[in-house]
């Protein structure tokens, strides 16, 4: 059977360059991603991007630009708790444990940098506004199968590996330049929206620098559109679900939609610990009761992470193993637990639906406005009738660049309004959007 090996996998070629790559001791290539990325206009973006509640307006509440600090966090430990076994089993090139922390850190840092406002709902509004909306059903009569497929599917993934490859740093190929394995990493679906993977991790548009990600770090192919994943990327997904599932729960007392009775038989399960159960009764704060056992539950969760991920190494390597890590964990009952509580109690509370159902609306209510303005103004750019001037005065609030890159072309057309609304915060989407419908001037 085919397997993948270390030494590939941990590839420190950077997009489209030619130099090769080199792990060198002073500062780790994938620490210079990190810093890349830490330092790039769309992750200090996320600071003003739904976690789980919009526009909370609580110091305490995550945003998406915390979570993926948190995420990143666990994902260093993660990465190098695994790294130990990898380097002390493999030829890695060079690569030290902390070289594989810094990766899967890097990876887990940049993993929700392409969500839209308001998240989920973001996406399901786009995918929405395409199947429903005339707008929508218009343009795509101008794209082909493969560009239809990529907005019906639209996802914060393949959005994300745009920004990284292509959007930040436009001005040279690659965008960010990243190291092959932080992207490979990155991509939990490592397919394009014709793969039949349950998301959609690429655009056509950045295939091709996919498949230089692929190639450099030896992933498996599966068919024309999509590969075997890169086993790195199983750490990052592992840490986005311990982070997510931990402080979400911890976020939900805060906002008062659980009780602190219910938090804490929870977390007391997952640690098993009778030291810590007795300590715990000593601190008189709820919230600093739910603090101290959020911790001690993600100690816990990331040893065992670590421990399933070595315990399926090989299985990883050869592409066999496509399971989340927190689906196989011995506090994998618990975790199923906590997970369908907070999707009854906590996504889906009047408190946040009443805000993510309008984003919903307000997503879509941008796209009809802006589409037809763009669409009208590229027809007359490639020959055809005049714009109106309300297509010119609202096409102007664009930056040209994302839509005229290539005229004629539906599928960039949208790709650039796309581009546009995705950067776009939760606050300054909804003064744009209030800015259109002339509620605010």
């Amino acid at each position: 059977m085919t397997q993948m090996n270390w030494k590939k996998l941990l590839s420190p070629h950077r997009l489209c360059t030619e130099a090769p790559g080199k792990i060198t001791p002073e500062r780790s290539p994938f620490q210079r991603d990190f810093d890349r990325i830490v330092f790039s206009g769309s992750f200090r973006r996320l600071q003003d991007k739904t976690q789980v509640f919009p526009m909370s307006g609580s110091a305490d509440t995550h945003t998406r630009l915390t979570h993926s600090m948190e995420t990143s966090s666990i994902a260093r430990s993660l990465g190098t708790a695994a790294g130990v076994f990898i380097c002390s089993h493999n030829d890695t090139g060079g690569a030290h444990p902390s070289d594989i922390g810094a990766a899967v850190a890097a990876a887990a840092l940049a993993h929700d940098i392409g969500n839209p406002p308001l998240g989920h709902a973001g996406e399901e509004a786009i995918r929405y506004w395409f199947e429903n909306s005339p707008a929508g059903k218009a343009i795509s009569e101008e794209m082909n199968e493969a560009e239809k497929a990529d907005i019906a599917k639209y996802d914060g993934n393949a959005q994300g590996f745009r920004i990284l490859t292509k959007l930040e740093m436009p001005d040279r190929p690659g965008g960010m330049q990243l190291t092959c394995a932080t992207l490979g990493a990155f991509a939990k679906y490592p397919g394009s929206a014709q793969s039949g993977l349950k998301k959609c991790g690429f655009f056509q548009q950045e295939k091709d620098y996919f498949a230089e990600v692929a190639e450099s770090c030896g992933m498996i192919r599966n068919d024309d559109c999509s590969w075997k994943r890169h086993p790195l990327s199983f750490l990052l997904e592992a840490a986005d679900d311990i982070a997510y599932l931990t402080v979400d729960f911890e976020d939900a007392l805060r906002q008062n939609l659980i009780d602190y009775t219910e938090l804490e038989k929870n977390f007391l399960d997952i640690i098993d610990n009778d030291h810590c159960r007795s300590y715990v009764q000593s601190l008189k704060s709820s919230c600093r009761k739910a603090e101290f056992l959020r911790a001690q539950v993600i100690g816990v969760l990331v040893r065992s992470a670590a421990d399933e991920f070595i315990r399926h190494h090989n299985e990883l390597l050869n592409g066999s193993w496509n399971k989340p890590l927190t689906e196989s964990i011995p506090q994998k009952d618990i975790l199923a637990r906590i997970r369908q509580r907070s999707a009854s109690g906590i996504y889906n509370h009047p408190s946040v639906a009443e805000i993510v159902g309008t984003g919903f609306e307000l997503v879509m209510g941008m796209l009809d406005i802006f589409v037809p303005c763009v669409s009208e103004m590229d027809h007359e750019k490639c020959g055809g009738k005049a714009a109106s001037t309300r297509s010119r005065r609202i096409s102007a609030m664009l930056p040209e660049v994302l839509y005229h890159t290539n005229p004629g072309n539906a599928y960039s057309r949208l790709l650039g309004v796309l581009d546009y609304i995705s950067g776009l915060t939760d606050r300054n989407a909804v003064l744009l959007y209030q800015k259109l419908k002339g509620i605010s001037l």
